[in-house]
């Protein structure tokens, strides 16, 4: 193979690729229908032209018929008057106009059908443009589906690898772990909580237990009536009653808390 052959061949190829990929179906169906309603517009006045063509003929066809029946009539006048000679052109006239209808008549029967292999044609052009119609609005709306399918496909794949997916998914991994952290947050306010009710509740215990060996020791220790211990003077009874009522005024501080 020769090397312009090769070269040749690879033009065309990249010529037909290029066409092929320009080619958007929707123009193309558009220029279609058009090239066939030009053609249409094209054979209906190759119609309109048999047609008329036809009407000549048939105008001709019927002078001459009329013809023939005009140079009749004067043939018989010329022998009604005795003039044979004036007769007999009459007659040669008949004849001529007699022959050229036969020959019109041939000519109409052709002109007859090819007036109506036109129409025919005509009619079979019409039904293809409204069939060519239908299947362009067909496939037009099956174009415009395949393209949005395909842009959404693309789409969907951009969206997978994108920008756009990946800032989603920081956000996300973000949310998580704001979440944890408030969450580590409430739990160790809880503990406290918890451990500040506790103390609460086991010094309310103490408190308890306190009073009770206080009345305890009171009650075994008490004196007679009317007498105070030997150990104790009017001094120390004072100061124990003090610190009596200090101790009184704070439990009753602790149990307002």
């Amino acid at each position: 193979m020769g090397l312009f052959d090769r070269l040749g061949r690879l033009v065309r190829a990249n010529l037909n690729d290029m066409v092929s990929n320009a080619e958007d179906p929707e123009k193309i169906l558009e220029q279609a229908i058009e090239d066939m309603k030009e053609d249409y517009v094209q054979l209906r006045q190759s119609v309109a032209q048999a047609i008329a063509a036809k009407k000549r003929t048939e105008q001709e066809y019927n002078n001459h018929n009329a013809a023939v029946e005009k140079w009749q009539k004067r043939a018989r006048l010329a022998l009604e008057n005795h003039n044979e000679e004036l007769a007999k052109d009459a007659l040669q006239r008949k004849q001529n106009s007699a022959q050229s209808a036969t020959q019109l008549k041939a000519q109409l029967e052709v002109q007859d059908k090819q007036v109506e292999s036109l129409k025919n044609n005509l009619r079979l052009v019409e039904n293809k443009i409204a069939e060519a119609q239908g299947k362009k609005d067909i496939l037009k709306a099956r174009a415009k589906a395949a393209k949005a399918n395909e842009q959404l496909q693309s789409t969907v794949s951009s969206m997978n690898t994108g920008s756009a997916m990946a800032a989603f998914e920081r956000m996300e991994e973000k949310v998580l772990e704001l979440e944890a952290r408030s969450q580590a947050v409430y739990e160790i306010g809880g503990n406290d909580l918890e451990s500040q009710f506790a103390a609460l509740e086991s010094g309310s215990d103490i408190d308890a237990e306190l009073a009770a060996m206080k009345a305890e020791m009171l009650a075994g220790s008490a004196p007679p009536q009317g007498a105070l211990p030997a150990s104790e003077t009017p001094e120390t009874q004072l100061e124990t009653n003090v610190v009596d009522e200090e101790l009184e005024a704070l439990k009753r501080e602790m149990d307002q808390l």
